[in-house]
Formats: C-alpha cells, sequence, structure tokens
C-alpha cells in the first residue's frame, strides 16, 4: 500500500485523514496547528514538521487548505511540498481554488515529474465524517485510477471530470447551487414564518415535492434550532463564489444570480458572521424582514 501524506486539518481534512487510518494507509500529516497533529498521531499517524517533510516521506501527497494562497504557498513556498516531493510521485489537491492556480502548480510539478489531480469535495463535515463525500477529478485517466482507493476511503459519488483543472471548474458549478439553493430556502422559510406557517411544516411540505434539495432537508433543520455551527464557514463560500464569478468571467459566462447571492455573503462576512455556517445566509433575509424563524413554542 502506498504511503500517503495529508496536510491541512481542519473542519474537513481531520476526519477525511482519520478515514484513510482506518483503511490502514501509512499517514504522515501536518498541519498549522499542533492539536490536530497530535489527535491524529495518537490514531497511528506520523507526524511531521513542514510540507517538505511529508512530501519526503510519502508516495501520494494531499492538500486540503482554505484558499489558492493556501495551496500555492504549501506546493510551492520555501520548504514546501515541491522541495521534497519525488520523481512519479502524485499530489492530490482536494481543497478548493481557481482553476488558474491548479494548472500553475501542476505546470510546476510536472517540470518535477510530479502528477497532479484536482479532486475538490462536496458533502461538507457530515459527509468527510461518514465518508459519504462527492469528489470531481480532474487530470490523466491513469493517474485518477491509481488513486481511485484512496477516493472510495473518503467519499462515494466519485467522478473524473476531465483534465487537470476541471475538477475545480466542476466544483464551483457545485457552489453555484448549493449557495443559490440556501438563499431560496431562506426566502422560503422566511415568507412562510412571517405569514404565519410552522417552519417545521414547511420543510415537511416542501420535501415531499419538487423543491426538494439538501439544503431543505439537512441546513434547515439547524436554521430552526438557531444552530450555525460551521459545516463550512460563510467565508469559505463566499471566496467559493468569487472563483466561479472569475470562471465565468474567464470562458464568457455570466452569473447573475450567483454575483448577487456572492454580495450576500459578504454582506454577512461584513456582519461578523463570516465564520458561520453558510446556512446563515438566512439571518441576512430576517435582517431584513424584521423577524427571525424558530421553531414553533409547543402548546
Amino acid at each position: 500500500m502506498k504511503r500517503v501524506g495529508f496536510i491541512g486539518l481542519g473542519i474537513m481534512g481531520k476526519p477525511m485523514a482519520k478515514n484513510l487510518l482506518k483503511k490502514e494507509y501509512q499517514l504522515t500529516v501536518y498541519n498549522r496547528s499542533r492539536p490536530p497533529i497530535v489527535e491524529l498521531e495518537r490514531l497511528g499517524a506520523r507526524a511531521a514538521n513542514s510540507s517538505r517533510e511529508v512530501a519526503e516521506s510519502s508516495d501520494i501527497v494531499i492538500t486540503m487548505l482554505p484558499d489558492s494562497p493556501d495551496v500555492e504557498q504549501v506546493v510551492l513556498g520555501s520548504n514546501g511540498v515541491s522541495s521534497g516531493i519525488k520523481t512519479d510521485s502524485i499530489l492530490i489537491d482536494m481543497s478548493t481554488i481557481s482553476p488558474i492556480t491548479t494548472k500553475k502548480i501542476a505546470g510546476h510539478l510536472t517540470s518535477l515529474g510530479v502528477d497532479m489531480l484536482d479532486a475538490p469535495v462536496s458533502g461538507g463535515e457530515k459527509g468527510a465524517i461518514e465518508a459519504t463525500l462527492s469528489i470531481m477529478v480532474g487530470g490523466k485517466t491513469e493517474v485518477f485510477e491509481e488513486c481511485l482507493e484512496i477516493f472510495q476511503a473518503l467519499g462515494k459519488n466519485i467522478v473524473h471530470v476531465g483534465d487537470v483543472g476541471m475538477g475545480q471548474v466542476a466544483k464551483a458549478c457545485n457552489q453555484i447551487v448549493v449557495a443559490l439553493t440556501l438563499e431560496a430556502v431562506g426566502e422560503a422559510l422566511v415568507l412562510g414564518y412571517k405569514a404565519g406557517v410552522d417552519p417545521e411544516l414547511i420543510i415537511k411540505a416542501l420535501s415531499g415535492g419538487a423543491a426538494r434539495c439538501w439544503a431543505l432537508e439537512v441546513r434547515a433543520p439547524n436554521v430552526l434550532d438557531r444552530n450555525f455551527k460551521p459545516g463550512f464557514k460563510v467565508r469559505l463560500h463566499h471566496k467559493d463564489l468569487g472563483i466561479a464569478l472569475a470562471t465565468g468571467k474567464e470562458f464568457g459566462v455570466p452569473l447573475p444570480i450567483t454575483s448577487l447571492v456572492h454580495e450576500m455573503f459578504g454582506a454577512l462576512r461584513v456582519a461578523g458572521r463570516g465564520d458561520l455556517d453558510h446556512s446563515s445566509i438566512i439571518t441576512l433575509l430576517e435582517d431584513l424582514a424584521k423577524t427571525e424563524v424558530r421553531k414553533k413554542a409547543p402548546t
């Protein structure tokens, strides 16, 4: 079994790394903060002191980081992956970043004799914990097939979507749908609640018809409990929609509603809600409607 390195042990990365350990991969881990490393080390992972050390100890390196500059620094920066990775190794970037940055990194790694897959994921913290993530993979077919067992340890819906960079394009499409659906569910709940309908019944009614969706079934119940603990943070979804808009500009595709929801997430960040779950977009709508959607009090 190939030696795997994992860099980035945040909300998503830590449970993903744990799932690789459950499949008995020889795992080396690194993170900017120490506590997640200690936790993984107790479960059997080997702790590294730098991204370079991870690369030196691994045949396949996985990165799961917040944004394009983070991935670029970890891979191409001083003491980074590229300074320690061996010829014929593979980098799998599972972050959500710009396709342009992905192609830049892939080009540099190619010059070192290293293949790259971009494999962003969808499914949030729950999907990461339960190993049910949807994984969108860009890169060479033969490299994808070589890494398929690793992806199967992390997710269920695994789709090879094309050349390197195309995984990030597919993820941008995913983030558009998720963001716009969350906003639509927020509007529906605020309207129904202020008009006097029990919000739990709104969710039940809508979930049985054409409006059925992940945002309604998974996120809406948390909204009624006023639970905005992040499964995916507002500030990260704001970043992702920025990537989608930049990609649309590159390919000449207007994204008018995406632009509007991007601004709404931006407003949440300005309001100090950037670290809340992305379902908290409803709070902006509640502010406008002067109401707060909650479960109906028991009679």
